[in-house]
């Protein structure tokens, strides 16, 4: 019997050895450790001898079993080395050759959508929501509600877009601002409030850096202690983020706006390098936007008591924005539809902005 145990050994291993793929070794696997296999079957016979022969043949066949599996792990992990270094020699890559195209590389997100993007990551980190109303707006909630009076030049024909429409006997208009989204805001909650309201607006204007159509943020938050040291603080941080700089210092100028008391202009430092605007530091300072304290009166229309409570707001073009960070010339391009100049000022699609990765891929202009 151990002469037989021999001969199946060998041809085992000689069938093991001249495998030439790993589909040719798991037959020879099957053939002899398989259920039916040469090895089990001599295992089998155990149970059909007697005392003596079992204790003599059980560890020549099982050292049988345990030599053959070695041996078949041993060729396996042989032919995968193999196949592997085929595969490297046979599927390399030149890493030189150009990129081939691909539709998700070819289209681009226009840098006023992706400045919006960027604009509501940083807010959203500072607890601010995100705040919609409607293109179309009533004369009550773009003038009235906003403390803006019937004599101001803002409600007359040459620059507001009227529209033949009417609600409630007086016309509606392409809204010339957020801020009616601020008072429909509140209207339709409970305070506290903190939200920012990106969205479209409208106005009779067009040269270098004015359009018809034009893009607004305004930020609102109405709670019982709020003041103009957070106010401060709140432009502070945003700016800062959206320049992805060290620090930007801001300063208040006096101004006048209906719906804020007191107003005023907001500036940041920043100086000249060549063409280059430098955010954040030199003896400059550039008017980046509009805030103040909520005027009683807008409270007032929007059903908020304002013995109880107080805000603050602010205002900025997100097409300055954009084209301050990124270094855009003319505002008149954002909207000319021109393939080369999206492709050149354009974000891929998978540029999605974010605080822990970095707002933009581009090398920023601003800084």
């Amino acid at each position: 019997m151990q002469d037989e145990t021999g001969a199946v050994e060998t041809r085992i291993m000689d069938a093991i050895a001249a495998a030439t793929d790993l589909s040719a070794l798991e037959d020879v696997r099957v053939a002899a450790l398989g259920k039916k296999g040469e090895v089990s079957a001599l295992l089998k016979t155990l149970g059909g001898m007697d005392a003596d022969d079992r204790q003599r043949l059980g560890p020549v066949f099982n050292q049988l079993k345990i030599r053959v599996t070695e041996a078949v792990q041993s060729r396996r992990a042989t032919l995968e080395a193999e196949d592997m270094s085929r595969r490297l020699a046979s599927e390399t890559l030149d890493m030189t050759l150009p990129v081939d195209t691909d539709p998700q590389f070819e289209g681009r997100i226009h840098p006023v959508s992706q400045t919006m993007e960027e604009l509501s990551a940083i807010f959203a980190s500072m607890g601010f929501d995100v705040a919609e109303g409607p293109d179309i707006e009533s004369g009550f909630y773009n003038f009235t509600a906003l403390n803006i009076p019937e004599a101001h030049p803002a409600r007359q024909m040459h620059d507001t877009f009227y529209l033949t429409a009417e609600e409630d006997g007086e016309p509606l208009l392409l809204r010339t601002h957020t801020s009616p989204v601020q008072v429909r805001t509140m209207q339709a909650g409970d305070p506290p409030f903190r939200f920012i309201a990106p969205g479209r607006t409208y106005r009779c204007d067009s040269d270098q850096t004015h359009t018809p159509m034009f893009h607004q943020i305004e930020g609102l938050v109405v709670d019982e202690a709020t003041h103009m040291g957070h106010l401060k603080h709140t432009l502070e941080a945003f700016l800062t983020a959206f320049f992805e700089v060290d620090n930007v210092a801001i300063r208040f100028r006096p101004s006048y706006f209906p719906f804020t008391e007191p107003s005023m202009e907001v500036d940041m430092r920043c100086h000249r390098d060549g063409d280059k605007l430098v955010v954040g530091s030199g003896d400059d300072w550039m008017e980046i936007g509009g805030s103040g304290m909520v005027n009683p009166h807008v409270l007032t229309h929007a059903g908020i008591d304002v013995e109880k409570y107080q805000g603050f707001a602010f205002g900025m073009g997100i097409d300055r924005l954009a084209m301050l960070k990124y270094g855009m010339p003319d505002l008149r391009a954002f909207f000319g539809a021109d393939l080369r100049w999206l492709k050149h000022y354009g974000f891929l699609p998978i540029d999605v902005p974010g605080l822990a990765g970095g707002l933009s891929n581009k090398s920023l202009a601003a800084k």
